[in-house]
């Protein structure tokens, strides 16, 4: 069994993108060689983004911390701490509109 601080993981990687040219920082924090799922925790400074990518497959998006906007072609979803949404299969971006952390989940095949 392992387990993890997220609260302790969403400060430091805060304090990371603060400082990152990006504006961003990520560590995968469960999901290695033998899970079924990857949780990656992403943090980003205010106004920071991922720009648009393909779909991962299914997985879901939870806010840690601060507000996101989750954007694709069917429209957008705006989420605070504690929101939950699924990805769209599709192409879609994040952007961070506070200093934010969400916790992204994903199905390994």
């Amino acid at each position: 069994m392992s387990a993890v601080s997220l609260p302790e993981v969403v400060e430091e990687l805060l304090s990371e993108a603060r400082e990152a040219h990006s504006g961003r920082a990520g560590r995968t924090v469960r999901g290695h060689s033998d899970h079924r799922l990857r949780h990656t925790v992403i943090a980003l400074r205010a106004g920071a983004e991922l720009s648009d990518h393909e779909s991962p497959g299914e997985a879901t998006l939870q806010v840690l911390h601060g507000r996101v906007r989750l954007t694709c072609e069917d429209g957008d979803w705006e989420g605070g701490a504690g929101a939950l949404t699924d990805i769209p299969p599709t192409r879609h971006g994040l952007v961070a509109d506070d200093d934010s952390a969400v916790l992204l989940t994903v199905a390994l095949r």
